[in-house]
């Protein structure tokens, strides 16, 4: 069952890793949009559009990512000097308790919305601009699918480590490092 976390975590990890570079494209567009702007006096509202596309994409197809390496915000007075079990258990709790009952109400809650959207190809309201809001909206169930499937190997990692398997047990023990590999 580890393989299947593991492969999991490799999958929203590629995806972290594939979506970071909408960050320095965001830069690069900026400061197009800047010079073309205040430089050139044009403006474009594709481009402008595009930085808040990229925005979007990079904060919903990233969360998964960020869970991936342990390196969302946590507050952590307990769990941090708890003992591995303890930790599995949690992180298993919250998962069942709150990560996955929260993705199955995004899911509920935007499937009408996204549908919609699609119904009528939804794009933007300036002429200019680009004509895909039914894509970024659907960014939203992909956000929810995606966090979902890395609780359901948080869980597989964290029910392995209360069974007492070593590798699980590991991940617990230490922790994690700026490239989300864990570190003693």
């Amino acid at each position: 069952m580890l393989a299947v976390a593991s492969a999991i975590d490799r999958f929203n990890c590629a995806i972290g890793r594939a979506i970071s570079w909408a960050m320095p494209a965001m830069v690069v567009i900026q400061v197009a949009v800047v010079l073309m702007r205040y430089v050139f006096g044009i403006g474009s509202i594709w481009m402008q559009e595009s930085i808040v596309y990229l925005h979007a994409a990079t904060f919903l197809l990233a969360g998964a990512y960020t869970l991936a390496v342990d390196a969302h915000v946590r507050v952590d007075i307990f769990y941090r000097e708890a003992r591995p079990r303890v930790r599995a258990a949690v992180d298993t709790f919250g998962t069942l308790f709150f990560l996955l009952p929260m993705c199955a109400v995004i899911l509920w809650v935007s499937t009408p919305y996204v549908a919609r959207s699609w119904s009528i190809l939804e794009g933007s309201r300036e002429t200019s601009g680009i004509q895909g809001i039914y894509l970024l909206k659907t960014l939203i169930l992909v956000f929810a699918g995606l966090m979902a499937l890395q609780g359901v190997g948080i869980i597989i990692k964290g029910v392995s480590a209360l069974a007492g398997q070593p590798a699980a047990l590991r991940r617990f023990t230490r922790e994690a490092g700026a490239d989300g590999e864990r570190t003693a």
